[in-house]
């Protein structure tokens, strides 16, 4: 069964860094675009930030310049190194990917379970 797990989150005080990781598993072809989001209480889940298989990437303007998402084909995992944290940052972070299980099939989104961060000043 094909599924992607999350790992990282935590509390931690404004200013400081968090690296959350997201690993995918079962029986995979290929993996597409990865992203991670998040959601805060009582606000609709939003992208963080987005990677493509070549490596191209896109963030959401409120964490450019701190955060940083990158992706190890090998290990089918992603990565978002988180620093310079805000209590606005405070959500649950989902990883997102999409996931092609053999030949000749068309990708399928998957979602992890999601990771908590929570950031106090």
């Amino acid at each position: 069964q094909v599924q992607l797990v999350e790992s990282g989150g935590g509390l931690v005080q404004a200013g400081g860094s968090l690296r959350l990781s997201c690993a995918a598993s079962g029986r995979l072809f290929s993996i597409n675009a990865m992203g991670w989001y998040r959601q805060a209480p009582g606000k609709q889940r939003e992208l963080v930030a987005r990677i493509t298989s070549g490596g191209s990437t896109n963030y959401a303007d409120s964490v450019k310049g701190r955060f940083t998402i990158s992706r190890d084909n090998a290990k089918n995992t992603l990565y978002l190194q988180m620093n310079s944290l805000k209590p606005e940052d405070t959500a649950v972070y989902y990883c997102n990917a999409g996931l092609r299980v053999g030949v000749g099939t068309i990708p399928t989104n998957y979602w992890g379970q999601g990771t908590q961060v929570t950031v106090i000043s």
